[in-house]
């Protein structure tokens, strides 16, 4: 009796470690370990208090605010790539300081033709000049004294302006038709281009820089021969104009217009 009591002593603590092993074991094989992390966090959360850091919330928004920063670089790189691939070269762009005058002469019978500005060449203004108003195109400037300028207006029959259809970047010619509105005839038989659609200067024009807004396509002819036309409402007020804002020309030539099929047609623009 005494050698067995001598025994269950010297092994009892054997015992009950293996017992807290394997107990052990199982419970963190049930719990997945949740037991085991919630005693940590409850150990750690105090420490944390007591030691000065970024919390999490910040640690979200930095690794956020990395990601869109990295993602802008990157954006920015693939266009600098695109780009490069595609031969991009972007067009001059109107002055950020345009000459503001005043339309202070007109005659009656060249309403439509021309007007006189109150600006010259002492305001910076020059031969070539782009003549804007509030909605668009108004005209280039054909003429210049030291206090004045004359404007060829786009409504004059012998205006004629190289347009592309904002939509379909279909191109074509605008004249003058003597009123409010103005005649495009295409380069294309039957081009891309509906009732509505926008119409805006060319990337082929000598004179204005690309993108100017014109006016807007207000009828067509599919069918008219050698080529189809289209009657264009044109956005400035040319019937009403008072102030107008005068820039640089655009000195750039489209590479595409120094191929043979398109010098003949580009020579009016």
């Amino acid at each position: 009796m005494f050698t067995a009591r001598r025994w269950w002593e010297h092994k009892a603590l054997h015992m009950g470690l293996l017992v807290l092993v394997v107990g052990s074991a199982w419970t963190l094989r049930q719990t997945q370990g949740t037991l085991v992390m919630e005693v940590y966090q409850s150990i750690s959360r105090p420490l944390k208090t007591l030691q000065p850091g970024i919390s999490p919330e910040e640690r979200i928004n930095d690794a956020q605010l990395l990601e869109l920063q990295t993602r802008i670089i990157e954006l920015e790189s693939q266009n600098q790539k695109l780009k490069s691939l595609l031969g991009y070269v972007e067009k001059e762009k109107l002055s950020t300081h345009p000459i503001i005058a005043r339309v202070v002469g007109r005659s009656a019978d060249q309403w439509w033709q021309q007007v006189t500005l109150n600006s010259g060449t002492k305001a910076g203004i020059q031969e070539g000049f782009v003549v804007r108003a509030e909605g668009g195109l108004v005209g280039l400037v054909e003429s210049v004294t030291p206090n004045t300028s004359r404007v060829l207006l786009v409504s004059d029959l012998k205006s004629q302006v190289g347009v592309s259809i904002s939509r379909t970047n279909a191109k074509g010619v605008l004249r003058g038709d003597s009123s409010t509105e103005g005649v495009l005839e295409f380069y294309e038989k039957v081009p891309n281009v509906k009732v509505g659609d926008l119409v805006s200067t060319s990337t082929y024009s000598q004179k204005y820089p690309a993108g100017v807004p014109v006016g807007r396509i207000k009828s067509l002819d599919l069918k008219k021969l050698p080529a189809s036309v289209a009657k264009v409402e044109l956005f400035p007020s040319i019937r009403y104009l008072d102030w107008v804002t005068v820039y640089p020309g655009s000195e750039k030539i489209d590479p595409e217009i120094a191929k043979p099929e398109n010098q003949e047609r580009q020579k009016s623009n």
